[in-house]
């Protein structure tokens, strides 16, 4: 097994049993206790894990809000693919929102130069990234920024998108469950995202299947309000189905 399988089974077991320890992990993939340290900090390290005494605990159970360019370095080849997906999904005409996120940031790295459609985004990674397309009309939503993401948010941006309305929004979120819907960890994002997701025609989410299977604090959608979830072949088959079965179409690439 290389070392990035093996770290993705430790993350998800973390996810499935709350914490790993470090000796269990050592008698589980038959290798020394110094090689499961050197996972768990590399985990540690792209904001996934977080250390304690003798292992170590998901980053979303310890409170902590891993940042932008943190994020950025984990799952990139799912991301990769999820946003080569996602173009798929975009209108012939009109207008699309685009969430902020490190999935969706590589959509807006991979929009055709031909493209000529209205981008909404709160992102400024994204709104950088879209200024010098040649064709797009870029509209800004404005806001008080929060460094973590580097999304807009409150009540300047919610008053944009109430009276917005787009073909597509394309949604990232932190946490998707059959129990509990979409969540993230803040209260002010979910409302925005909560905002986009009702000035939409269309909702396609874009989420890796490290997202699938957890809850964070903030709640702002259910899964009926989703029409395709676009994820990766890592997702369980038993979670895919739960999704399904509420509404979405499950995609994987």
């Amino acid at each position: 097994m290389y070392a990035e399988e093996r770290q993705r089974a430790i993350l998800e077991q973390a996810r499935l049993h709350g914490r790993v320890d470090v000796s269990s992990l050592a008698a589980s993939f038959a290798i020394t206790v110094e090689t499961v340290r050197r996972d768990l900090t590399a985990l540690e390290r792209g904001g996934m894990l977080c250390r304690v005494h003798g292992g170590a605990i998901p980053i979303e159970r310890h409170g902590f809000e891993p940042g932008f360019a943190d994020r950025d370095t984990v799952m990139t080849a799912e991301k990769d693919r999820i946003a080569v997906a996602a173009l798929n999904h975009l209108p012939a005409t009109g207008a699309v929102f685009l969430d902020a996120g490190t999935t969706t940031g590589r959509m807006a790295a991979a929009l055709p130069a031909e493209l000529g459609l209205t981008v909404v985004t709160h992102s400024l990674t994204n709104a950088l990234t879209l200024a010098g397309h040649p064709n797009l009309t870029l509209m800004i939503v404005g806001g008080r920024v929060r460094q973590r993401t580097l999304a807009t948010v409150d009540s300047f941006a919610l008053d944009t998108l109430r009276d917005t309305t787009v073909e597509v929004a394309f949604i990232a979120a932190d946490g998707i469950s059959p129990a509990r819907g979409l969540t993230t960890p803040d209260p002010a994002e979910a409302m925005i995202k909560r905002a986009a997701i009702r000035s939409a025609r269309r909702v396609i989410l874009v989420a890796d299947h490290t997202k699938v299977g957890n809850d964070h604090f903030a709640r702002f959608g259910d899964l009926a309000d989703v029409d395709t979830l676009l994820t990766d072949t890592g997702i369980d088959p038993r979670l895919a189905r739960e999704i399904a079965a509420k509404g979405p179409q499950v995609v994987t690439v």
